[in-house]
């Protein structure tokens, strides 16, 4: 069965869904295709790798051969003396603040004294030809003094420090209910979580103009423009009005795209040689520049009644944030908040760490604490069966949280949360059919048809998995954005500094447009900086935030429009409607186009959205967090080679919790890319890095799924109850299955092969049975 077929099947007790409503030609409810679509098919979109300037000049950056060291010197004379090289500049050529970061500013433009992790900046060059940049880097000299490094996150508490702030970057404690609470049965775990590289279609790149007024103009794939510009301005030491970020398309975003990896070089260089200056980084310079996942040690005692309903969950996380601090304080909040999962917890302890080392920093990547939870919760519900004789499906069922329990931080979940029905519908819906053992259909096999096995070393499994994660920003972060619609004649324009990043957002603003004003061609603005700011694309922000704004501003306009109208034949504005471009009241006596009462006007409007404030976690891990929260229910399917370990995915089935569907095709495609994603998790992504020093960074030493490797994607259900506190009553559909699938996958490994199944991604020999 295909995905977009997925969506009409029909439960196991044959009750079939109901069918959607057909689709509109626009508006909201409909699909209607990108305005960047053909383009991007096509290969003409223009992203930053493929900017162009009169006088170009070309960058290239000097990473450490070390994980940590100390810098004795740096000699660049003879990397200066090249032919073509215009410039070349380390840490005392930054002009303002040395250091930058999100949130704590602690790592610096370039390393100065010590280098912290391996592929760290240390110089920069700019040249007439890359070739030359290329060279030029080569011939910098630098004299390290190799240090010893600190890669063992159990080791952090009582190392050296490598950092002034020292090496704990954050301890969150969590105490609920009676710490003393004890169940009849209790069940231990150790889990581990690797190293996730957010591995984008297109490595980062970037262009860097000098202004006239001493400024400087960076066109680059940024998620965050307003923040990047505002950290690249102090480092740069110039008042943020002097420095203009550009956006262009974003060729993928997660951690990589909130990085400053390519800014602050050609910022530098651009300003130092008064041209402009073009980088585009190679896919080694791409892996080793940008955070990663946080690799997480996961230690688990879950008490349990009789009956299997939950007693308490006791946890310690351990998070490797890498050399700076980056996301991990967002990280170790929704790891230690979501630490028992979607379930009743009556009584919880939980510690969670995130430490400095000197591995490479970890960063905001889709999901992050909430996967790493998802798959060692999970995995204890799955040990809690087993030692129960229950199935695991069932006890998951007799735990589930609903809307109106609370979180083991105290805080109400208002939102819905139908998890229970979200299991249903995942345990209900068919399963797929056994493979035949005939020799064409021997590319079935783990491991394809010249890896393959004997069929009878073949052994299938079938596993459950819920999981949870949080919208917008969490523990106070002001979620504010603000967005522009004009309308003259039948073309309106929405200037919001929301970057479409291929979540859908420029789609999802025109729909608004033509939904409230009735305006069929409706434009999006490029962004930049001279917009007001609308803040990271990141956990449903702009579903939220910017296309709440959009409606608030396009409804604005909507009021200048009718009122006159309205005022003319003596009635409100509640009683006139727009719809295909028509005016007309609720009695049919007035009757016009939009065209018609704008009569050569522009209307315009600026509105913002703010979600309600959220508050810190306290010392005890208490505190209405989190602005709201979504929910999946996958099951996945395996067959295992027991005897070579190999693994393939037959089927992973979702429900879940989108609260309303926006936009059919982007919310199946959004969710079929959540799920690959977490495929890649489960089996194959990890970035290998020993002794700090990251192994093989390309795509073959970190292997990606392709289209063989995914399997069937089976969407048996969408539970659309509105989130009343939202707008449009919409949830963010792309992180909580990456979150759930990984640790489905597990579960279906474990009941394959009886083994454990206790890390991410799974190794070949820890489903290899004797």
């Amino acid at each position: 069965m295909t995905s977009s077929e997925a969506v009409t099947a029909t439960p196991a007790q044959g009750t079939p869904l109901p069918p959607r409503p057909p689709e509109r030609p626009h508006g909201l409810g409909s699909s209607v295709p990108p305005a960047d679509a053909t383009a991007k098919a096509q290969g003409t979109f223009p992203y930053a790798a493929d900017l162009w300037a009169e006088g170009l000049l070309w960058a290239a950056v000097l990473r450490a051969p070390h994980p940590h060291a100390r810098i004795v010197a740096i000699d660049t004379e003879q990397a200066a003396a090249m032919p073509g090289v215009r410039a070349v500049v380390t840490h005392a050529d930054v002009p303002g603040e040395a250091n930058h970061g999100r949130g704590i500013a602690d790592r610096p433009v370039f390393a100065r004294d010590l280098v912290r992790h391996y592929g760290e900046a240390v110089a920069a060059v700019a040249a007439d030809h890359p070739d030359t940049a290329r060279l030029a880097v080569a011939a910098i000299a630098v004299e390290y003094e190799v240090l010893d490094p600190l890669t063992d996150p159990e080791q952090a508490f009582g190392a050296e420090p490598i950092h002034p702030d020292g090496n704990v970057l954050r301890h969150l404690p969590l105490r609920y209910g009676d710490a003393d609470a004890t169940g009849d049965v209790v069940v231990e775990g150790l889990y581990r979580v690797g190293r996730q590289d957010p591995a984008p279609i297109g490595a980062e790149a970037g262009l860097a103009v000098p202004r006239p007024d001493g400024g400087v103009e960076l066109y680059t794939a940024s998620t965050d423009p307003h923040t990047d510009r505002d950290r690249a301005a102090a480092c740069f030491g110039l008042p943020p009005e002097q420095v203009k970020v550009v956006v262009t398309g974003v060729p993928g975003s997660l951690a990589d795209r909130e990085d400053l990896s390519s800014q602050l070089p050609l910022g530098l260089l651009a300003l130092r040689t008064g041209c402009p200056v073009k980088l585009t980084a190679g896919r080694e310079d791409s892996f080793l520049g940008h955070g990663h996942r946080h690799p997480t040690l996961l230690r688990y005692r879950h008490h349990a009644d009789s009956e299997g309903k939950l007693v308490k969950v006791e946890a310690q996380i351990l998070m490797d944030g890498g050399a700076y601090a980056d996301g991990s304080h967002e990280a170790l909040a929704a790891a230690v908040a979501f630490a028992a999962g979607p379930y009743v917890v009556p009584h919880a302890v939980v510690d969670g760490w995130v430490v400095r080392t000197n591995n490479p920093p970890a960063a905001h990547v889709r999901g992050e604490g909430a996967l790493q939870v998802c798959a060692a919760h999970e995995g204890q519900m799955d040990k809690l069966a087993a030692q129960l004789g229950l199935d695991p499906a069932e006890l998951r069922a007799r735990n589930v949280m609903a809307t109106g329990d609370l979180l083991p931080t105290g805080q109400a979940v208002t939102c819905p949360a139908p998890v229970g029905e979200l299991l249903a519908a995942v345990r209900e819906a068919p399963l797929p059919p056994l493979p035949k053992d005939s020799p064409e259909e021997e590319w079935l096999l783990p491991g394809g048809p010249e890896g393959a096995g004997e069929p009878g070393a073949v052994r299938r499994g079938v596993g459950h998995a819920l999981g949870m994660v949080h919208l917008l920003g969490a523990e106070g972060a002001d979620e504010v954005s603000t967005a522009t619609v004009k309308v003259n004649g039948p073309v309106a324009t929405v200037l919001c500094a929301a970057v479409e990043t291929g979540q859908g957002f420029a789609t999802l603003a025109r729909q608004v447009v033509q939904d409230v004003l009735g305006v069929e061609e409706v434009h999006i603005a490029a962004v930049d900086t001279d917009q007001p700011p609308a803040g990271p694309g990141a956990r449903g922000r702009h579903t939220w935030v910017s296309a709440g704004a959009v409606e608030r501003a396009a409804k604005m306009v909507r009021t200048q429009l009718l009122q006159p109208l309205a005022a003319t034949f003596g009635m409100s504005t509640e009683l006139l409607s727009i719809a295909d471009g028509k005016i007309t009241s609720y009695d049919g006596v007035l009757s016009t186009t939009v065209a018609e009462a704008l009569d050569g006007k522009e209307l315009w409007a600026t509105a913002q959205c703010r979600p309600h404030p959220t508050e810190p976690l306290d010392d005890t891990g208490q505190g209405d967090a989190f602005v709201g929260l979504a929910f999946a229910a996958v099951r996945a399917v395996v067959d295992v080679d027991v005897e070579l370990g190999s693994v393939r995915v037959v089927e992973l089935a979702l429900a879940q919790d989108v609260g309303r569907v926006l936009h059919p095709a982007q919310c199946r495609a959004r969710i079929e890319a959540g799920l690959t994603q977490g495929l890649g998790a489960a089996l194959t992504e990890h970035l290998r890095v020993a002794r700090g020093v990251v192994r093989r960074p390309d795509l073959t030493g970190y292997p990606l799924p392709t289209a063989l490797d995914t399997p069937d994607l089976r969407i048996v259900r969408l539970v659309e109850e509105r989130d009343v506190v939202a707008p449009f009553g919409a949830k963010s559909v792309s992180a909580v299955p990456l979150v759930t699938a990984p640790a489905a996958i597990a579960a279906a490994v474990r009941a394959a092969t009886g083994r454990p199944v206790n890390r991410l991604p799974i190794r070949p020999a820890a489903v290899v049975t004797e």
